[in-house]
């Protein structure tokens, strides 16, 4: 009999332990909170060109070699004159303004070649993308010092049956490529106001909103 009481004690003290890992995983980790109001706004990663964002083009001295209101092609490339079929989605202005540079310096001699943005939809690894209980799944360009509140209000808020504290992040490392997972409280911060639930968003993130269960 005391050896079965020892069996019992040790297979209770494990089976809780696994109930307490399997909690720990399953919530996730919690990421800092950010300020509702940001006191000072800091510039973000590099944009990255994506497919259908408009461009202008210029080439100083050459203004028939630049062009405006050039819609990035779904393949990811666009057309000016001299210059066909040139990848853009995934560059920033810079390098494909060099690359731009380096096709027309076969025509003329140290061309000076400019882009610019004006129509936003960005490249897909830099999109936030809100799926599940909302009120409009979307995909959202990313912007420099964009928190969950502002993904949030952009797609309408949190639907009538949304589990918002069970929400998830998905997040991947660019230095190691795997994925991490955190826990977002969106109920607290949009019915209770908690500020302490905002957190700061980086390109590519995922929010998975999932429903209530009852």
């Amino acid at each position: 009999m005391p050896s079965t009481k020892r069996f019992s004690k040790l297979l209770a003290g494990s089976a809780l332990a696994a109930l307490s890992l399997a909690g720990c995983a399953a919530g996730g980790a919690q990421l800092p909170p950010a300020s509702t109001v940001t006191a000072q706004d800091q510039p973000g990663e590099e944009y990255l060109i994506g497919a259908l964002d408009e461009l202008t083009i210029h080439v100083w001295r050459n203004p028939e070699l630049g062009a405006e209101k050039i819609q990035v092609r779904p393949d990811g490339r666009i057309t000016t004159p001299l210059v066909t079929d040139m990848p853009a989605v995934g560059k920033t202005p810079s390098m494909l303004a060099q690359d731009i540079r380096l096709q027309l310096s076969q025509y003329i001699e140290e061309p000076l070649v400019s882009v610019i943005v004006t129509k936003f939809e960005g490249a897909i690894s830099q999109r936030i993308r809100i799926i599940g209980a909302t009120e409009q799944p979307a995909s959202l360009p990313y912007r420099a010092n964009m928190t969950v509140l502002d993904a949030l209000i952009a797609v309408g808020g949190l639907s009538e049956f949304a589990a918002g504290n069970r929400s998830k992040l998905i997040r991947r490392n660019k230095s190691t490529g795997q994925q991490a997972e955190y826990s977002l409280r969106l109920g607290d911060l949009l019915k209770k106001g908690d500020s302490r639930a905002n957190v700061l968003l980086q390109p590519g993130d995922v929010i998975i909103i999932p429903e209530s269960m009852f």
